[in-house]
């Protein structure tokens, strides 16, 4: 007997939904991260990331893991970040034109220590980490892949668990080099189960593993008056630059299942394969300089993001692919650079104020992605933020800082084409606007 198409699509619907079950928890992630959409810390978050290269807080080994070098203390640092994201499509079949409202909430823990003491040199050898959890700590694997009729935005939802460690260590004369990893899992499940043609089943057997990935970040910083001119004043002193590079990264998953029809497919039954990708980090290279004066500092960075990678994973993802290598193809990736310039200016011994702009193009260049429904738009980004030292601590060895940090990115107007999967198409017009709000304490020891 030859299986109907309408039992092929529910046999398909019951591996993935089963699969989706275990992995996703039911949550809606993107192809952005917490590090590249709005910024680690409250620092990077005011700032827009201008002067995250130059940081010597934990983020650090995310954006120049070589900034860990900057104080040679010890940090804990907890944070908490809190984005309100309003996203909109002009389409008449979406509940009015808000498309996406749902938060992203996320909480933080890094650690830097020094490990020069381990060993008889004395050589100082930095060690950090940070985690960030999404919906304050309760879900760790945000994970989501789908199609749509109504359009879905390619950088904005729940952010997956957000994981770096990473090292660096003075070389000479105002030099310090780091590398760190971004740790991803791949995960992958096997489903077996014999079903009977109403879509009951029985002998279910899911097995789900995953295992990390880890891609490399490398990073220097050169302070330019201590390399040139230790021993005397120059035009350098106070200017310091930097130069980072981050491999592309994504959190994967691959489906195989196996489905036994009793009376319509014997064994060894329908076979299902399904790999899919996301919270995608695109292969980057960035640039930065900053000048140092008294009580102030400013500087900027250029960020070069490769995201033509993304159509050769696209390419292999059975969600998005859609079976066919010409609806690949559709979907289509630019590299991009991106500008980003900030200020920080110290009030007094216990107080600073910092603020950033950058503005982001969009990677995506096709305007008509049938059925996946990509909508991205080009945003401008502005931050704010202020820092508070509190140096009456009775217990602790050193002050206690304080960190807030608000952003406002702005999503420019951009028309799309949407197709549903009766050919349809409709006319939209896409932007948002997107709040986040920043917390931290940090102590050193």
């Amino acid at each position: 007997m030859v299986p109907s198409p309408r039992f092929s699509v529910r046999a398909v619907s019951l591996a993935v939904a089963a699969v989706s079950a275990s992995l996703t928890m039911n949550a809606s992630a993107s192809m952005g991260n917490l590090g590249t959409t709005y910024g680690v810390m409250p620092i990077d978050v005011a700032t827009a990331q201008s002067l995250s290269m130059f940081n010597d807080q934990v983020s650090a080994t995310y954006y120049n893991p070589a900034s860990l070098t900057k104080d040679t203390r010890g940090e804990l640092t907890t944070g908490i970040l809190h984005a309100e994201q309003e996203l909109r499509s002009a389409n008449p079949n979406a509940n009015g034109d808000v498309l996406a409202n749902s938060p992203s909430q996320n909480v933080l823990i890094g650690m830097k220590t020094n490990l020069g003491s381990l060993t008889r040199f004395k050589h100082p050898i930095y060690l950090g980490f940070i985690a960030g959890v999404e919906k304050y700590g309760k879900e760790m694997l945000a994970f989501s892949s789908e199609t749509t009729e109504s359009g879905q935005f390619l950088q904005y939802g729940k952010e997956p668990l957000f994981l770096n460690i990473g090292g660096a260590t003075p070389i000479w004369r105002g030099i310090s080099a780091g590398a760190s990893v971004r740790i991803t899992l791949e995960a992958a499940a096997q489903l077996d189960a014999v079903s009977t043609l109403g879509g009951e089943t029985s002998r279910e057997r899911l097995s789900v593993s995953a295992e990390p990935s880890l891609k490399a970040i490398l990073g220097t910083t050169i302070d330019m008056g201590s390399t040139f001119c230790p021993d005397s004043d120059c035009f350098l002193n106070g200017w310091e630059t930097a130069f980072t590079y981050r491999a592309k990264s994504a959190a994967s998953t691959s489906v195989n299942s196996n489905i036994i029809v009793t009376q319509t497919i014997p064994d060894p039954g329908l076979s299902l394969a399904v790999s899919t990708i996301d919270s995608f980090q695109p292969e980057t290279l960035a640039v930065g300089a900053q000048y140092s004066g008294d009580g102030w500092r400013l500087g900027g960075s250029l960020e070069q993001q490769n995201w033509s990678d993304l159509e050769n994973e696209f390419a292999s993802d059975t969600i998005r692919d859609q079976g066919s290598v010409a609806a690949a193809s559709r979907i289509g990736f630019d590299d991009i650079l991106i500008p980003r310039l900030g200020a920080e200016y110290q009030l007094n011994e216990n107080f600073a104020v910092r603020g950033g702009v950058a503005y982001e193009e969009s990677p995506l260049t096709t305007t008509r992605n049938p059925e996946i429904n990509y909508l991205d738009t080009d945003k401008i980004v502005v931050g704010l933020g202020v820092s508070a030292t509190y140096d009456r601590t009775r217990l602790l060895a050193y002050p206690v800082r304080l960190d807030l940090g608000y952003q406002y990115q702005q999503l420019q107007e951009r028309d799309f084409t949407l197709v549903d999967y009766d050919g349809n198409e409709t006319d939209v017009t896409a932007d948002g606007d997107v709040h986040v709000i920043s917390g931290s304490i940090t102590l050193k020891f």
